[in-house]
């Protein structure tokens, strides 16, 4: 088996070069590749478009990227939590593209299963259709969208092994395991790096061979979006 072991996000992210397209998995906070959007504000990439469910918040996940002025395109489906790509949108500086989120994930995977379009109801009537062919299914107007691949996808797993497999642990599994099959490199950073054969096959959720580089992180912080609470 190949080991694709690196020593850190450093070394795994080296050769992402400025004017990339970046696919950053995760859901909201959770699952996201801290690791490697760390290593990437130290490297200073910039013209970075980024494929992701959201933007972060303003000192964390891809709102680090944000406030170093790194990314000039955002390609998601929720941002409301970040200020500062408010800011940014409202006066022209970063250039952004809002998909609804059911159609954001089929564009993902239709980019990794090698589906270049398909059709969608989502978005029918509003903007999201504007340029966009249209056509009718079963009494029902649908939106032709295309695929979305990277050049490099960045994701998280719960646990690895150094041939990448990947195993996540709940809602980090929404995006991480499709934008995986997505990138034409996809970096992995795992809470868990083991030898090859100590995960059961039957639970592994992307296999090694969309897998390029992995190394294990360090550090995860695993912020909460919105704590909620009450009092007893």
């Amino acid at each position: 088996m190949i080991n694709k072991q690196v020593s850190n996000a450093d070394e795994a992210i080296h050769d992402i070069a400025d004017n990339s397209t970046l696919m950053l998995g995760g859901f909201g906070l959770c699952g996201i590749p801290e690791n490697c959007i760390a290593a990437l504000v130290r490297k200073g990439t910039t013209g970075l478009t980024c494929i992701s469910n959201n933007a972060g918040v303003d000192d964390f996940g891809i709102g680090l990227m944000l406030k170093t002025r790194q990314v000039k395109k955002m390609i998601s489906s929720y941002v409301g939590e970040n200020a500062e790509f408010e800011r940014q949108l409202l006066s022209g500086e970063l250039e952004v593209d809002l998909i609804p989120q059911g159609t954001l994930a089929e564009r993902v995977r239709a980019g990794g299963a090698g589906i270049p379009a398909f059709f969608t109801p989502a978005g029918y009537g509003t903007e999201v259709a504007e340029g966009k062919e249209v056509r009718e299914f079963n009494g029902k107007m649908h939106l032709l969208e295309s695929w979305l691949k990277a050049d490099f996808a960045l994701v998280k797993a719960w646990k690895g092994d150094k041939s990448g497999n990947l195993v996540f642990k709940g809602t980090a599994r929404n995006f991480n395991p499709m934008m995986a099959m997505a990138g034409k490199i996809t970096i992995a950073e795992v809470e868990e790096l083991v030898e090859v054969g100590e995960l059961d096959p039957n639970q592994i959720h992307t296999p090694g061979i969309y897998v390029q580089r992995i190394f294990q992180g360090q550090d995860y912080e695993k912020r909460i979006e919105q704590r909620t609470t009450r009092i007893n």
